[in-house]
């Protein structure tokens, strides 16, 4: 047994999975290798060859590098868990006319759970993962995620939702390093084909990339259901059909299906009435929010009302200094110092501290 401990490592195939197992590998902690079949692509209708942490290339690869490496290595079944949660919860969102993000209910809600289970079946205390995020505790004790080294590849945003102890059991080896150090390393290793291994940026279980598709084949009959709604300009007066609510987001441009002589952006969606409002480009900014399902990290609530905290309401976003104000356990009110753009209601936000993750909920409205 290592002194260091047994780590339970998250591996899809991928080069940052496999290269966080590396390393604890040669940190010295005993490492058992797991691999989560989470979709079968295959079986969903779309047009595209499976590829990413689903796909069979992918399972092979995260299990030869185990075997080379000598460590133990498992794949666990846990589509029903993940379609149950994940998709399920991806359809109802759109269906409702908010936009989810279905990478951070994974996180939160089956990737760590279903990895804290298996790790303590296996006997192990820890859990890793390649994600490009950093673990701080406080002096209080408390445990929160910090911002990776990498700017370009930080993915702290999508972890808000990881509670306390989810983050005292994992780790995140990859937070201080750079996508082109991890490359190195996978180099220097012995391992240059995947040094050199593309990323997939897409959505697991929609790597084609067309969520509209994916949400006629999930709900049969749902095109000709939702087909003839109106587009509204921000008066009220209609100025159009489209195809049905559930197939625009809030800030789209593209891809409206017609002209209306100058730019104009989804600002809201009304799934009771299949109404899509459209506007120009400043109608899409907002000067405030109410975020709902909060979790908060590295505080047990905000530290006062009316909190000065840079707030990100999407993955990209760079951030905007706001006043978070906490209404109850579980909603807050954000008030933006410089007006934002794009707020779209089933998106996250989430909170910092400088490079610290404070919490983060669910948009539930702007305003």
């Amino acid at each position: 047994m290592s002194k260091l401990g047994r780590v339970l490592v998250a591996m899809s195939g991928g080069i940052d999975s496999t290269v966080t197992a590396m390393i604890l590998h040669e940190q010295g902690y005993e490492v058992v290798g797991i691999t989560m079949k989470t979709w079968d692509y295959a079986n969903s209708g779309g047009t595209k060859k499976e590829t990413g942490c689903c796909s069979l290339d992918s399972i092979n690869d995260a299990r030869s590098v185990a075997v080379q490496m000598g460590f133990p290595h498992f794949i666990i079944d846990i589509r029903d868990e993940f379609g149950d949660h994940v998709i399920d919860n991806f359809v109802d969102e759109y269906m409702a006319g908010r936009t989810p993000n279905p990478c951070v209910l994974c996180n939160t809600h089956i990737k760590w759970s279903a990895l804290l289970k298996r790790a303590d079946a296996m006997d192990c205390e820890f859990i890793a993962t390649g994600h490009y995020a950093q673990l701080n505790q406080t002096d209080a004790g408390r445990w929160h995620v910090r911002k990776s080294a990498d700017d370009k590849k930080d993915q702290s945003y999508v972890l808000w939702g990881l509670s306390q102890e989810c983050m005292a059991r994992s780790r995140f080896p990859l937070g201080h390093m750079t996508k082109p150090e991890v490359r190195q390393l996978a180099y220097d290793f012995g391992y240059e084909e995947l040094s050199k291994k593309a990323e997939s940026f897409e959505i697991c279980f929609v790597p084609d990339n067309d969520y509209r598709g994916f949400l006629k084949r999930r709900v049969p009959g749902l095109e000709a259901e939702v087909a003839g709604g109106q587009f509204v300009n921000t008066a009220g007066e209609v100025i159009g059909t489209h195809d049905g609510y559930p197939f625009y987001t809030i800030g789209q441009r593209k891809g409206l299906g017609q002209a209306f002589g100058q730019p104009m952006y989804v600002t809201k969606i009304d799934a009771a009435t299949n109404i899509v409002t459209l506007g120009p480009v400043d109608a899409l900014v907002k000067n405030g929010m109410l975020v709902g399902g909060i979790t908060l990290q590295k505080y047990p609530q905000l530290p006062a009302d009316g909190t000065e905290l840079v707030t990100k309401v999407r993955y990209k976003d760079a951030g905007t200094l706001s006043q978070v104000s906490q209404l109850s356990p579980n909603q807050v009110a954000v008030d933006f110092y410089a007006n934002v753009r794009g707020v779209a209601p089933g998106q996250s936000a989430v909170f910092y501290e400088g490079d610290d993750v404070v919490g983060g909920g669910l948009i539930h409205a702007s305003r």
